[in-house]
């Protein structure tokens, strides 16, 4: 240090042009930093892992609304290149939690199971569900006692026009007897047919049809916070509801965490 402010004595100047330097330079390289950060980032959140939450009832008891959720979009990645080969990528399977865009409506991202993949037959009979004639194990199925009377609920594809729905998505309505043969839809290539673990609950593919291979965006891997929250909640798009929603959470952060569903996976 002596020698340095001695040098600078004898250059008039020095002292201050190595200060201007110093901080051009810690500048330059916050600045780099950032821009680091924000690219890993983006790419992050890009291609391998997103956060998600759940508004809906539909997936319960597996999922259930408030939960927030990081999902993997690397591992379906595949698209059939040459790299696919060495990078850890998987087809997608029967019984996988999916997130989409929803096809329909603003594309939305929904939560499903896969139930019927590429070249499957699907039906449910009598609330059970069946996949190339045999009946299918679903341990996550949930069936609630209570809920109104829905055909589709107990059997499904319907054997006319006159067995559709008024609720089903227009679109389906008038493309499900193409799919429909001796009973079963066929799940047509590059498409998934997925529904909800809450059975009597869930607006799926029985309503408004398939899931594209291209709409999946990933499989959810963990709980990461769960909140204890209503559909109404999330539901008021509000500028007042989301900053009171947000308000009332952090107030009320302990007690309505769900301290036994952190970091749980999903299955």
């Amino acid at each position: 240090m002596t020698e340095h402010l001695a040098e600078a004595a004898r250059v008039p100047g020095t002292a201050v042009v190595d200060v201007r330097e110093h901080e051009r330079t810690s500048m330059r390289e916050y600045i780099e930093s950032l821009l680091v950060t924000i690219i890993l980032a983006l790419f992050g959140t890009t291609f391998i892992v997103q956060a998600f939450k759940i508004p809906s009832q539909s997936m319960e008891p597996t999922l259930l609304v408030g939960d927030h959720l990081l999902v993997n979009k690397f591992v379906f990645g595949g698209r059939g290149h040459w790299y696919d080969l060495v990078l850890p990528y998987r087809a997608i399977h029967r019984g996988d939690v999916i997130v989409f865009k929803f096809p329909f409506q603003d594309h939305p991202h929904y939560v499903k199971r896969v139930i019927g993949v590429p070249g499957d037959r699907v039906k449910i009979v009598d609330q059970r569900v069946y996949v190339n004639g045999q009946k299918l194990t679903e341990p996550y199925a949930y069936h609630d006692p209570a809920a109104a009377y829905d055909p589709f609920l107990y059997n499904f594809p319907p054997a006319n026009h006159d067995e559709l729905l008024s609720n089903m998505q227009p679109e389906w309505a008038t493309q499900i007897f193409t799919y429909t043969h001796d009973g079963e839809v066929l799940v047509p290539a590059d498409n998934y047919f997925a529904m909800g673990d809450n059975r009597d609950h869930s607006w799926d593919s029985r309503y408004w049809g398939f899931v594209n291979r291209e709409a999946i965006m990933g499989r959810p891997v963990v709980i990461y916070w769960s909140i204890l929250s209503s559909e109404e909640e999330y539901s008021d798009h509000s500028f007042s509801g989301g900053i009171g929603g947000i308000i009332d959470g952090l107030i009320h952060l302990p007690t309505r965490t769900r301290w036994h569903r952190m970091l749980r996976t999903v299955h």
